[in-house]
């Protein structure tokens, strides 16, 4: 795969660090890369956006799903994953995930990661919506994220592993021969190191995380703002299914105006037995699928949705008032202190809820081994398309698919160290531009792309939505383009425009892929075409974009992946 050639405008590199594997972003799926390559022997620098703990993973409150319990088995965890991913998933991708998964989760328990027992000393195994098992592992309630971020950033910092943080990844650099050779990242703040400057490395694992700040209201952080897989793009690497935006049914509603990070309510409150009502006190659920509230996300997402649609209401609510306060304080800490800041006791009274995104299934094209359409890149946890999850992810799979697609990445990247002798090896990138190849946004497009996207390509979506807001998209970045094309000016390099930049390019692909996906399947969902077709559509849409900054999309003949390259064993 060609690199582009585009790169987003900023001062050329002043300085660099060497090493043999740069891993960017510190969440479960970054740092377990780390931890595994720093053992290995590989010279390893994370590089994070914010703090070590500030990435996605610490707001992660239901838990790590895997065949840990009693009766339990990888087959039945697999068959679970499948249904709720809608025909889309990649089989062989699910048994690695669901076979290697429990060992993945015991190494973490070796790490140090403490999850909830039982007074017999068993891990206590929660439900979660989609599973027919208690298979959950969570730690301190309802804080199985923060505990796994813990223990990981002290592991990191035990070990001694090269940090940089607060540093905002920009591009990734290559050689003369396209092959990754690190990557550009310009840090914020003070430190070792300050404005832009460049790690070399060979290797390059992209563990970025999502891109909910894409819309106005997402459980996702601040810093969520599709780095990765905009960076891929910019590289040549391919992305997949990213119109398959999981949106999470029960956030605590804040008002029909609350924009950025907005507080969850976890799938497993509705697994240890809440219900989710209208304001009459009605189980809406009931009746539309089997499992009632525990349904896979997108369908309850879609009740809700529904439910709101035929009664004119902004939002439903979450009724576990049954639980009583003990449950409440010692099961669901967190929640608890979130509905209480915001005016709301669950222990007295129903939680009001709505959807709002959540998590992307899509991202950056992987194989088994994280390896992306570019050679000596790879990509792992939400900014990557493993295959696993298909149209709709599976309530706490994504701790696990970090965990254990990580591993194997490290493990690729020790086996091709060992075969090409890659230690001894400093890569030359190519010259970084001096004038600017990408525009760049104002900050203040941030917002305008949150509102076209949530308008356009929310919950519900349709070819006139869809159309609009790719109208809307395509203006904003012609303004841009015509800035810089007619007159040679751009907006200001600076983390707000880069990231405003980052967040139109995963716009533009997001419903690029939505537009063309004439159905409703998983978590996207057409109003115009309200049925699945697995006779047309059971396959997926790859987009990749092109020099002259336009799109490339092209839907692959079967539901399976492409290789990532015609010899993936020469990456």
């Amino acid at each position: 795969m060609s690199n582009t050639g585009i790169r987003l405008h900023a001062p050329t590199p002043g300085w660099s660090v060497a090493a043999d594997v740069v891993v960017v972003g510190s969440g479960v799926a970054g740092l377990t890369a780390a931890l595994r390559c720093q053992a290995a022997g590989l010279r390893t620098v994370v590089v994070t956006k914010a703090r070590l703990d500030d990435g996605s993973t610490r707001w992660a409150q239901g838990g790590v799903a895997a065949a840990l319990g009693e009766g339990d088995t990888p087959e039945q965890h697999l068959d679970d994953t499948l249904v709720a991913g809608a025909g889309l998933c990649d089989e062989e991708a699910v048994r690695v995930l669901v076979t290697e998964g429990p060992d993945a989760v015991r190494r973490l328990i070796e790490t140090g990661a403490h999850f909830d027992e039982s007074a017999e000393g068993d891990l206590q195994l929660a439900r979660e919506g989609g599973h027919h098992r208690r298979r959950i592992a969570h730690a301190g309630g309802d804080a199985t994220g923060a505990e796994i971020s813990r223990a990981l950033v002290e592991a990191v910092r035990a070990r001694g592993v090269e940090t940089v943080e607060n540093a905002l990844v920009l591009d990734l650099l290559t050689d003369t021969e396209g092959r990754t050779a690190g990557v550009s990242l310009h840090v914020m703040g003070e430190g070792q190191h300050d404005g832009v400057g460049a790690v070399l490395a060979p290797a390059v694992v992209l563990a970025t995380g999502g891109m909910g700040q894409v819309f106005s209201a997402t459980t996702n952080p601040h810093v969520s703002t599709g780095d990765g897989v905009a960076l891929a793009l910019r590289a040549g690497a391919e992305v997949s299914d990213l119109e398959f935006v999981q949106f999470h049914p029960t956030v605590l509603f804040l008002g029909a105006d609350a924009e950025g990070q907005q507080p969850l309510v976890s799938e497993a409150v509705r697994g240890e037995g809440a219900h989710l009502v209208d304001a009459d006190g009605v189980r809406f659920m009931v009746g539309q699928h089997e499992l009632a509230e525990l349904a896979p996300r997108d369908i309850v997402a879609k009740g809700i949705t529904r439910r709101m649609q035929e009664q004119g209401a902004e939002h439903m609510y979450l009724d576990a008032r049954h639980f009583g306060a003990d449950m409440w304080e010692h099961r669901f800490p967190t929640i608890l202190a979130a509905c209480r800041a915001h005016g709301i006791d669950p222990v007295t009274e129903p939680v009001p809820v709505a959807p709002a995104a959540h998590y992307a299934s899509g991202g950056i094209r992987t194989d088994l081994s994280g390896r992306t359409t570019v050679p000596g890149l790879y990509a792992c946890g939400e900014t990557a398309c493993t295959g696993v999850h298909g149209a709709n992810r599976l309530a706490s799979n994504s701790l696990l698919e970090g965990l254990v697609y990580a591993e194997r990445i490290a493990d690729d990247i020790e086996r091709q160290h060992a075969a090409n002798g890659l230690h001894a090896r400093v890569p030359v990138p190519v010259e970084h531009p001096r004038t600017p190849t990408h525009p760049l946004l104002p900050p203040e497009a941030r917002f305008a792309i949150q509102r076209v996207m949530t308008a356009g390509a929310g919950v519900l979506r349709s070819a006139d939505s869809l159309a609009e807001a790719a109208a809307q998209l395509g203006r904003i970045h012609a303004e841009a383009v015509n800035s810089l094309t007619e007159n040679g000016k751009t907006a200001e390099p600076g983390v707000d425009t880069w990231e405003a930049t980052n967040l139109l390019c995963v716009a533009r692909v997001l419903v690029a892929a939505a537009r063309r996906r004439e159905e409703t399947r998983g978590c996207h969902w057409r109003e115009d075409h309200p049925d699945r077709d697995d006779a047309t559509w059971r396959r997926h849409i790859v987009v990749r974009l092109n020099p002259d900054r336009t799109l490339a999309t092209y839907t692959t003949p079967t539901a399976d992946f492409p290789a990532t390259a015609e010899n993936p064993q020469e990456q």
